[in-house]
């Protein structure tokens, strides 16, 4: 017997709705198997074993392991950007102390950044950048580029709100403040990997020391109005 419209439409929708849920459990799959094993010894049967998909599903959804690669570097840059840019307006924007606001947004940037998804995730890319240097390329400047960016002309307000002196080269000061924020923490994880965690307080006082240091550079010559 041949299906009505109405059964037509209701296989449809389930259909809809699984492949979705399919290509969500594929990316999540698979980005465990890329670091857990990284990107020569990722198997896609291991991707779609963890998924609970046929091989054939990865490859319909994906067409092949470069361009999961691809998928899953893009789709991390743009939660790195999103969460970034939140980080930035709930500790900015609004502020009245320059001080305490950089060193909120310090703290909130080192528990993010040193989380151990993020630091495995930037050394995969980084291990790939020669293979694939405009995938891996686009994960700096679609995410870390964009945001340093975005923090560039979160710096700019609060220097319209008398927080700041004037800043010549907002972004390059947004360099500057990620720089004294991130530098020890990341390239000691680089090396030592993820094991190697922040000692009790050290995060408050990276926080505290970029915050003074980067405000002994920019900081306001004159009371907030």
């Amino acid at each position: 017997m041949n299906p009505t419209p109405k059964e037509d439409a209701v296989q449809d929708v389930e259909t809809e709705g699984r492949t979705p849920r399919k290509r969500r459990a594929i990316l999540a799959a698979a980005t465990e198997v890329f670091l857990q094993h990284g990107y020569l010894g990722a198997s896609m049967d291991e991707v779609a074993a963890k998924a609970g998909v046929s091989k054939q599903t990865v490859y319909k959804q994906f067409e092949n392991k470069e361009r999961l690669f691809a998928e899953i570097v893009g789709g991390t840059s743009d939660q790195l950007m999103d969460g970034l840019q939140q980080a930035y307006d709930d500790t900015l924007d609004g502020a009245v102390d320059a001080r305490e606001a950089l060193r909120a947004l310090a703290y909130r940037l080192l528990q993010s950044l040193t989380a151990d998804n993020v630091l495995q995730l930037r050394r995969l890319v980084i291990a790939e950048a020669d293979r694939f240097p405009e995938v891996c390329g686009a994960w700096f400047t679609n995410g870390f580029e964009q945001s340093l960016d975005a923090l560039g002309k979160a710096l700019t307000r609060l220097t319209e709100r008398g927080l700041l002196r004037q800043l010549d080269d907002p972004t390059l000061a947004a360099y500057q403040f990620a720089g004294l924020v991130m530098y020890k923490p990341m390239n000691r994880a680089m090396f030592a990997g993820t094991r190697q965690r922040p000692k009790p307080g050290e995060l408050e006082t990276l926080a505290d020391q970029a915050a003074n240091v980067f405000l002994a550079a920019y900081g306001s010559e004159r009371p907030a109005s």
